[in-house]
């Protein structure tokens, strides 16, 4: 058993219980919510968020790992609040995504990860609120210059902190390969690793070929049918079992309450927050309770046995945090 901080303060790893390991409250760009006032109603917001959280705790869900990074809009105020008011545990992440931000390529990798080490010690934003995991991203454009320095941020802080990494990653290019060959190269504990988003892949050699290095794979989209129909996720998820891979797979759907670039084709959310809380939650096809109530229904349609199920949601995910292999 080990300790892992939440937003609400540290929780026993065992306590942990039912765990979405990639999800996000809310997505939200900082420069324009404070440009212009009505670029979301918080208070409305929160509210939204809390019902949908509950709705997620009622279907079995315990813990929810928010992987929102500092300039994705990460906004630990609005995630305590909805922790406290829907009783749910929330983790909370540091570190950057994969922008190709002007700041990011002239400033040394220890000024960056001694920001992030700050929050660990001593929270986030002048709050009590630690993070319990870090996060990293490279995306469709590969490991460019920019992504390779902040995964030597990460790495820093990783080896300082002890806390463990889970990333954005693109199956397009295989870069979660690369990035495990990076992480290596730092001196990173690559079981202490989740490579993100493999469930966008219907290439279960390729999916184990990252398992056999040693990390954790995030099957964690599902719902997202514009980029993979789900019948074809669930697959995938299932072969992975029967082949033995189900100790190194932890579940999730990267669901937001609210994201503001998202497209209305994403059949999750709609480009304006006007738009989005016109939805009902109980409405929301797609949201925190869809793993449980729909995810797992199938999973066991394709013959995943309980216990493997159990391993994904529950054993996985305390592992990773205990940093055990």
């Amino acid at each position: 058993m080990a300790r892992i901080n939440s937003v609400l303060g540290p929780i026993d790893t065992e306590n942990l219980g039912p765990t979405m390991m990639h999800e996000h409250i809310l997505i939200a760009n900082w420069a324009m919510r404070q440009a212009f006032s009505n670029w979301i109603n918080r208070e409305e917001f929160v509210d939204y968020a809390v019902k949908m959280v509950k709705k997620a705790k009622h279907s079995g869900i315990r813990t929810i790992v928010d992987c929102t990074p500092i300039n994705l809009g990460r906004d630990i105020h609005v995630i305590r609040e909805v922790a406290e008011k829907a009783e749910m545990q929330i983790i909370a992440c540091t570190g950057f995504y994969h922008f190709e931000e002007m700041w990011i390529r002239d400033r040394d990798p220890r000024w960056l990860a001694d920001l992030l080490i700050n929050e660990v010690e001593h929270g986030i934003m002048g709050t009590d609120c630690k993070p319990g995991i870090l996060k990293c991203a490279t995306d469709i454009g590969g490991l460019t210059p920019a992504n390779r320095h902040l995964m030597e941020v990460v790495s820093i802080v990783h080896k300082a902190t002890g806390l463990p990494i889970t990333t954005h990653a693109t199956v397009a290019n295989r870069v979660g390969l690369e990035q495990q060959s990076v992480f290596e190269e730092l001196g990173v504990d690559i079981s202490k690793v989740i490579i993100g988003h493999c469930r966008d892949s219907t290439d279960a050699d390729f999916i184990s070929s990252i398992i056999d290095r040693g990390s954790y794979v995030g099957m964690d989209r599902f719902g997202i049918d514009w980029m993979l129909p789900q019948a074809e996720r669930i697959k995938v998820v299932a072969k992975l079992c029967r082949l033995g891979y189900a100790g190194k797979m932890v579940l999730s759907c990267d669901h937001s309450a609210y994201i503001d670039y998202a497209e209305e084709k994403r059949g999750v959310v709609q480009d304006k927050w006007a738009e989005t809380r016109s939805v009902p939650v109980e409405e929301r096809e797609v949201q925190f309770s869809y793993l449980m109530d729909t995810v797992v229904p199938q999973l066991r349609e394709q013959g995943v046995s309980e216990e493997d199920i159990s391993l994904m949601l529950v054993e996985n995910p305390r592992r990773f945090f205990e940093g055990k292999p």
